[in-house]
């Protein structure tokens, strides 16, 4: 049985661990509704690009003159798995939900006989997977210094992956992150980027492409806009990324927080039971001696 100094020791601890983990609430609900804010300006404009993007290609095909961001390269043998995550722990399940799904995904790939390659962006993605396949990695994009996520980082990482894509280091690239729906819910999703998948809206005309003439033509017009589509993924994701790690962030430490205080009342619970066992003792002493006279 613990002392009364060891339990009024661990009371004082968890007290302190309870106001750390309450701070990193405040802080995570303070960034969480501007990375939330983020997120849904965000999403308007890449929704609105990819339908214009799908309309696009909706009307190139597959063809010989499609650039190849989008029609690939004929092949299906090797797959780059881009894997974001945040730089920072202490945020419930976030990190290692995407890495999960990753790894599924590798597993899947593998066992079809494909090859995998993988890119990490954020520590936490690449320290769940290194161990177990950290032969297949191929390049690690450390964010730590960055203060806050701008559409050039965006840009640096896509640059990164249509280099290799030039390079014929892989043939199908998907990126895998995390889509923020609410604090307590935050999706894990995987989004294949190259070739270039573009879903048309819900009962948009299939034949409204029509009415359009592009100038140049639309496969000129793809050639430009299909790596900025690219790096817009990218873009989309981070930010879906940023406010869903500080969602779950946020609901991790109010957890914490709530269990610090339950053991903080189960410990003093203990502490008054010992403290009183030991004033009865005491009391019994000193009765039984003075009877003993």
């Amino acid at each position: 049985m613990p002392s009364l100094k060891d339990l009024k020791i661990r009371i004082e601890s968890v007290k302190s661990t309870r106001k750390i983990t309450k701070a990193m609430q405040m802080v995570a609900a303070a960034k969480l509704r501007r990375a939330q804010e983020a997120a849904e300006a965000g999403r308007p404009y890449a929704e609105r690009f990819n339908a214009v993007m799908a309309g696009l290609a909706a009307s190139v095909g597959d063809s010989d003159t499609a650039p190849k961001l989008l029609r690939g390269t004929g092949k299906d043998d090797v797959h780059l798995l881009v894997v974001m995550t945040a730089e920072r722990g202490l945020c419930g399940g976030f990190n290692a939900n995407i890495a999960k799904l990753a790894r599924a995904r590798a597993d899947e790939l593998q066992g079809k006989g494909k090859a995998v390659k993988i890119l990490t962006v954020g520590k936490k993605g690449r320290d769940a997977l290194k161990r177990e396949y950290g032969d297949l990695f191929v390049g690690h994009i450390d964010l730590s210094e960055v203060k806050r996520v701008g559409y050039s980082d965006a840009q640096d990482i896509a640059r990164d992956i249509l280099g290799r894509f030039d390079a014929d280091e892989f043939d199908v690239a998907t990126i895998f992150f995390s889509r923020f729906q609410n604090v307590v819910t935050q999706i894990p999703t995987a989004q294949q980027i190259i070739p270039a998948a573009f879903e048309a809206e819900e009962g948009a005309d299939q034949g409204a492409t029509t009415l359009y003439d592009y100038e140049p033509s639309e496969e000129a017009i793809l050639a430009d806009l299909l790596p900025k589509g690219v790096a817009t993924a990218i873009f989309s994701a981070l930010l879906e990324n940023g406010a869903s790690e500080q969602g779950a962030r946020m609901s991790a430490m109010d957890n914490a927080t709530r269990n610090a205080g339950e053991m903080i009342d189960k410990l003093t619970i203990q502490y008054n039971r010992s403290r009183q066992a030991v004033i009865t003792n005491e009391l019994i002493e000193i009765i039984s001696g003075a009877e003993a006279l």
